[in-house]
């Protein structure tokens, strides 16, 4: 896999920013900060743009412009602006099937009722990168929309943030040596 861009899921807005929606955003602004890169709107690419260096690879992050569940037409118009394929894509985003604090990455497969990964699969195809970050189940299949659209609490906020350094060195190691050498870095953690 020849790794080229790191995609955030997220809602826009300042009334999402905090919510547990929004940590593929959280992580993918890290990385830019972490990395010189600046998110800049680019109408092309249906969202905000930036380019970095991670371990001498030349990367795009991406922060689709639009709601999650719509996040496949951003993704496409942006791959297809750049001429690049979804195999050549990590997308970051939150998880319900995982701990907060736990960070898994994943090579194709479904969208496992994610709406975002839904809409980029449908757009897409499935043979991307995914790597996941833990927010944690609210127990109840109908708690879930109202539970992703709601800050964690503190206790979680700190699990989740404590894991963000470790999602950045996957990233690193994933750009440098591959995803099987990212996988088993993170999944000896």
């Amino acid at each position: 896999m020849n790794l080229s861009v790191i995609v955030g899921l997220g809602n826009p807005g300042d009334k999402y920013t905090a919510t547990r929606h929004n940590v593929g955003v959280w992580l993918l602004e890290r990385v830019a900060s972490a990395n010189g890169g600046t998110l800049k709107a680019e109408k092309k690419a249906m969202g905000d743009v930036a380019q970095v260096v991670i371990a001498h690879t030349n990367l795009r992050l991406h922060r689709p412009s639009t709601y999650m569940n719509e996040s496949g037409q951003a993704v496409r118009r942006m791959l297809d602006f750049y001429k690049l394929e979804p195999e050549q894509m990590l997308v970051l985003h939150d998880e319900l099937d995982i701990p907060p604090g736990a960070v898994r990455l994943k090579s194709g497969g479904g969208h496992g009722g994610h709406n975002g990964l839904r809409d980029i699969v449908k757009h897409c195809g499935r043979d991307f990168m995914r790597l996941r970050i833990g927010i944690g189940h609210p127990g109840e299949k109908s708690q879930v929309s109202g539970f992703v659209l709601k800050p964690p609490p503190k206790s979680e906020k700190q699990l989740i943030d404590h894991a963000l350094p470790d999602a950045e060195r996957a990233i690193e190691v994933l750009a440098r040596d591959g995803p099987e050498k990212a996988m088993l870095y993170l999944h000896s953690r």
